[in-house]
């Protein structure tokens, strides 16, 4: 196990820039996730720290060696692609041990480890099958497996449960994650689903325009997101945005006045962007309490819990409520954003307010 130092990482392919000086530092032992939309650089910096990318500038260390310019072979770190990456005319076996083979380990050596990490992984009776005669699940395990049995300082996934169906990409986060809990091996992911990153991440990096935007446990980048960009892309269903103004009543927004506590980063008649997640609207039980009119545009009963899009003035939002809403497309409602829980951001939406 190794912690990894990334110092104003650069990457460039001429003239076009891509990755624009990322700082970060993974502790010996932690899970830490790469998120953010295709094309914000997650990728590129995952295999420049495999050394499948070269770093046009900066510093990256892996245990105390700088390792810029050392082959991927000998970084000592293992990666999980995609793609899975199997050879199909070998048996899970020997797929698991071809780079103990590779490097010249004994027969005795391999096997022992690929039997460790087969019962680790479940795999024990499937060693002597090919990947055409696995599920999609298994061959992702075996990956995994081939990975692990080389006991790496650093593990690397790009990705890897993208080809998976829901259901099935449910259990294997599962499995993921209990695995570096058995192994405590320093591991970087990366991921476009947030979801991933806020079940598995010790600490999540967003990435945007390959720049990072925000690094934080999962529940903090939920809780106190920087900016207009970080709060928009964790959680689901996103946060709810409107445009508007501070005044001394609360946020004026498209003829409604929405509640807003108090700040001592903002002004009265200072134009700004609310935020509210979907979670985080009540329904009005309480009359005497100042509730906001929706018009009821689409119902959606989950089972434990009731999606309502709704539209507050001339802005449609998303409610997610737990109680069953009887009502259909036209109909009013009245609903309670919660003061606590709003997020307040500049116009330009860079800066956060409160």
């Amino acid at each position: 196990m190794a912690k990894v130092n990334l110092s104003d990482i650069r990457k460039s392919y001429g003239a076009v820039k891509t990755i624009h000086g990322v700082d970060l530092d993974i502790r010996d032992g932690e899970f830490v996730v790469l998120v953010g939309p295709s094309g914000c650089g997650k990728s590129t910096l995952l295999r420049m720290i495999a050394g499948l990318e070269t770093i046009t500038d900066g510093t990256l260390k892996i245990g105390d060696r700088k390792v810029n310019d050392l082959d991927p072979k000998d970084r000592d770190i293992a990666m999980v692609f995609q793609s899975y990456a199997l050879y199909p005319h070998m048996t899970v076996a020997t797929n698991m041990g071809f780079s103990l083979e590779h490097r010249g380990g004994s027969k005795a050596e391999i096997t022992e480890r690929v039997n460790w990490a087969a019962g680790i992984l479940g795999l024990t009776n499937l060693l002597d099958r090919y990947p055409r005669q696995l599920s999609g699940g298994q061959r992702q395990r075996v990956a995994m497996g081939r990975a692990i049995v080389r006991n790496p300082q650093v593990f690397l996934f790009d990705e890897p449960l993208s080809n998976l169906d829901a259901k099935l990409r449910v259990v294997m986060r599962g499995e993921i994650k209990a695995l570096h809990h058995k192994l405590k091996t320093t591991t970087i992911y990366v991921t476009h689903d947030q979801v991933e990153a806020m079940t598995m991440a010790d600490r999540i990096v967003v990435l945007n325009g390959g720049r990072v935007e925000q690094i934080g446990a999962p529940l903090d980048l939920y809780d106190r997101p920087v900016n207009r960009f970080v709060a928009g892309f964790i959680g689901s269903p996103s946060m709810n945005f409107l445009t508007g103004t501070i005044t001394q009543r609360g946020f004026q927004t498209s003829g409604v006045v929405l509640p807003l506590a108090t700040s001592t980063n903002t002004i009265v008649g200072q134009a700004a962007v609310y935020g509210i997640r979907p979670e985080h609207f009540r329904l009005n039980d309480h009359p005497g309490l100042a509730s906001v009119p929706a018009e009821i545009m689409l119902i959606e009963p989950m089972g434990s819990e009731t999606q309502v899009t709704m539209r507050l003035g001339d802005v449609q939002v998303i409610g997610v409520f737990r109680e069953r809403i009887n009502g259909a497309p036209g109909d009013v409602m009245h609903v309670l954003p919660e003061i606590g829980a709003v997020h307040l951001f500049s116009e330009d939406g860079t800066t956060r307010l409160n």
